[in-house]
């Protein structure tokens, strides 16, 4: 099946990228490949211990760590993390962890141009992009900037190998909306499409393996080569309601980042079938079922991931809010978005309900 268009503008940016077990002990080496010398560590409060472990196998490359990254990027953290950085001379950042981590580096190199090197450890995606997005004052916003684009990236299945089951099904289903949501972008061209198919393709494959042996290092690979496909996908196009909807339920309700993408997703691709369902025919063919909102929605729960907000903290009285906050600025979406419509998506959403066809 060709993706052809007869018309599409198409862009990727220049990024080092390095796949491999084992593959973070090669740091030293692209913190020289930089030119660097001063590396500023980054990490969230549960995982200084592998920042404190990268600092230290760096030996005299490691100027600092910082271990307060959190959801969301707020602008407060960010702005103790520059100060931070500042103090200690770093010359590029190491960010080790997931979408939190990632993000503060991203917030600091927007400021200040600093090199970054990520090492993922869970499947947010968000490092092959050059987006950015902040939370200040309980609104969370994004930006596109070259600055924010990591120069390399390491994916080191060993990192992942530990992840929880939970977090590992969450953090999957995160990165599989980027490519479920590029399939119908308003900007997609044949890259993306193709991109977005494999990546959804690897998830479904690895994925159930990953369940049924977390220490399979294979299929752990194969999930962060999904990851990669999905968010290089992200850095390609435009996304729309369904990201709209979770930066809403993120920012403004401070639900959990990547349970709140897995809940949302099956909805709004289901929403959206409406418009289009010929473009998100390949998901109901890589997964499976009726339709493309079912399809995920069944594979989501078989994955034992969550399937309602009320369950991550939303209250059924925040739904008006949410739905309010999501239609006041929307953001470019193949299915008109009108506020009926998402109280009633959001409302299925919240108890957990399938998506309705």
């Amino acid at each position: 099946m060709s993706y052809f268009q007869p018309s599409f503008d198409a862009r990727s940016a220049a990024v080092r990228v390095r796949f491999g077990a084992g593959i973070r002990h090669k740091l030293a080496d692209e913190i020289g490949r930089l030119g660097c010398h001063r590396a500023l560590i980054l990490s969230t409060p549960p995982q200084a211990d592998g920042a404190m472990q990268l600092a230290a196998d760096l030996k005299g490359l490691a100027t600092g760590v910082f271990t307060r990254a959190a959801m969301h990027t707020p602008v407060a953290v960010t702005d103790d993390a520059l100060a931070h950085a500042r103090s200690v001379d770093a010359d590029c950042l190491v960010a080790l962890g997931g979408g939190s981590t990632t993000g503060l580096g991203k917030a600091i190199a927007y400021r200040t141009d600093l090199p970054q090197i990520v090492i993922p450890t869970t499947y947010a995606g968000s490092e092959a992009t050059w987006i950015l997005g902040q939370t200040e004052n309980g609104v969370k916003t994004t930006l596109t900037d070259p600055k924010v684009q990591p120069e390399v990236i390491l994916y080191d299945a060993e990192l992942v190998r530990t992840l929880p089951v939970d977090m590992t099904v969450t953090s999957a289903l995160n990165a599989m909306a980027h490519a479920a949501e590029a399939l119908y972008a308003e900007n997609r061209n044949p890259m993306s499409t193709m991109l977005a198919i494999e990546g959804l393709r690897a998830f479904a494959a690895a994925l159930p393996r990953v369940i049924e042996n977390p220490e399979d290092l294979d299929a752990r690979g194969e999930t962060l080569y999904g990851a990669w496909l999905c968010g290089t996908v992200l850095g390609q196009v435009g996304m729309a309601l369904h990201h709209k909807l979770c930066h809403t339920l993120g920012g403004s309700f401070d639900l959990p980042h990547a349970e709140t993408h897995a809940v949302v997703l099956p909805h709004v691709i289901e929403y959206n079938a409406l418009a289009v369902p010929d473009l998100l025919a390949p998901v109901t063919e890589i997964f499976g079922g009726s339709s493309p909102g079912r399809a995920l929605f069944d594979f989501a729960r078989s994955m034992g991931a969550p399937t309602a907000l009320r369950d991550l903290g939303l209250k059924r009285d925040d739904i008006s809010k949410a739905a309010d906050l999501a239609t006041r600025k929307p953001y470019w979406n193949p299915q008109p978005v009108t506020r009926p419509a998402i109280d009633e998506l959001l409302l299925a959403a919240w108890a957990g309900d399938p998506p309705a066809a």
